[in-house]
């Protein structure tokens, strides 16, 4: 019965960093309090506005962490220092501003999106600007228990003293509920039904039951306290939320980027930290980057630049497959080829993104290269390698 928490680490189309942020650390992934720690503390000496009870900083505060605003003064590690606030979430900025009054709000918030959009990224930047920790995380799998989300005992304890306070595992829910924080629950619908109707009573009494404690059987929520889930509106029906915990929920939709100029903005950023991280003397330039984010558009959308229709695939093509494949072509640069990004290594790296479940996939892709990569490469030596790479990678 023992409780075991599980953060999320997926990395989001949606994210952007600073130079502050591209340090390299000796941990694989650093939670968002202590990457922009910097721009957060920057914003909580800077900020007058009202803030809700039990939150780090203002609302408008809040949002200005998440879509960037102008350099603040702020003195960081005993020295004045002009702190840049880098944008986090690429979108639109009204998404953003409904997700904050929502958590300021009685009812929690749902976001929803295609794989990859960015709603871990910018779920965890709203816990992390609202209540200084993002780690408050429930993951939902077909395998997640309802003691997972409310609390589960030390059976050793309990055999030997009794069901009390002490004996207790505690859940992120819990913990969450005592501090006043904010709960992250990603991947609400693979979760069974039984389970997420375990969240009904929390998000409606803000208290959790403990019947095993009839001294101490009610445990209530701090001010501060809200919940902020996710799912992947492919898996909408997997195991859909009921109408009660739906009513519970504000619901806002995340839609994939909207123009190709972002879009090739985000891939240049995110691949930048990543690669900084990785500590590669590699470096992607804007026409790979500009090919790159091209073919995923074009094979997403089923449509090229000229108006050339062509076949979708299966998979879901975000922005964070272009990003996976940005530093897959990295790091095939820095081992295998002359340390400079190719056409070539795009090309290498981008089978595996395309082609998963469905190998239906692998004539999509090869499509694409017969009908628009090889026409484009008669007159551009770049999609020329590209498409050579291309075709010696498929059957």
């Amino acid at each position: 019965m023992a409780k075991k928490s599980a953060t999320k680490s997926d990395e989001s189309s949606n994210s952007k960093s600073d130079s502050s942020a591209s340090a390299v650390s000796d941990q694989l992934r650093e939670p968002a309090e202590i990457r922009y720690a910097d721009q957060l503390e920057a914003l909580r000496q800077n900020d007058s506005d009202p803030r809700p009870r039990a939150w780090r900083l203002s609302p408008r505060s809040v949002l200005t962490y998440i879509i960037g605003g102008k350099a603040l003064k702020a003195e960081i590690r005993g020295q004045k220092v002009d702190v840049p606030i880098t944008r986090k979430f690429f979108g639109d900025d009204g998404v953003v501003e409904r997700s904050i009054v929502t958590l300021a709000s009685e009812r929690a918030l749902l976001l929803i999106g295609e794989p990859g959009t960015g709603k871990s990224w910018l779920s965890e930047h709203l816990a992390a600007a609202i209540s200084g920790t993002s780690t408050l995380t429930i993951q939902g799998t077909a395998g997640t228990t309802e003691e997972q989300i409310k609390y589960s005992w030390n059976i050793a304890r309990i055999i030997a003293e009794g069901p009390k306070p002490d004996n207790m595992i505690p859940s992120p829910t819990m913990i969450a509920m005592r501090g006043g924080a904010l709960l992250r629950f990603e991947e609400i619908t693979r979760c069974v039904p039984d389970v997420q109707d375990s969240l009904v009573s929390i998000l409606s009494d803000k208290a959790i039951a403990i019947p095993e404690l009839p001294d101490a059987n009610m445990l209530w929520a701090k001010p501060g306290f809200n919940v902020i889930a996710t799912a992947n509106s492919r898996d909408q029906g997997v195991n859909e939320l009921s109408a009660a915990l739906k009513r519970r929920f504000n619901y806002i939709y995340i839609p994939v980027v909207a123009d190709q100029k972002t879009e090739v903005e985000i891939v240049r950023q995110r691949s930048t930290e990543l690669i900084a991280q990785y500590e590669l003397p590699v470096k992607i330039n804007a026409p790979i980057l500009q090919m790159l984010a091209t073919v995923f558009r074009e094979i997403r959308q089923g449509k090229t630049s000229e108006g050339v229709s062509i076949k979708q695939p299966s998979t879901t093509l975000s922005t964070a497959e272009a990003i996976g494949v940005a530093l897959d072509a990295a790091l095939h640069a820095r081992f295998f080829g002359s340390g400079a990004v190719t056409p070539g290594d795009v090309a290498r790296n981008l089978v595996g993104s395309i082609v998963k479940e469905d190998q239906a996939d692998l004539a999509i892709l090869k499509e694409y290269n017969t009908l628009v990569a090889r026409k484009r490469g008669v007159t551009d030596v770049g999609w020329k390698e590209f498409h050579d790479t291309l075709a010696g990678q498929l059957p």
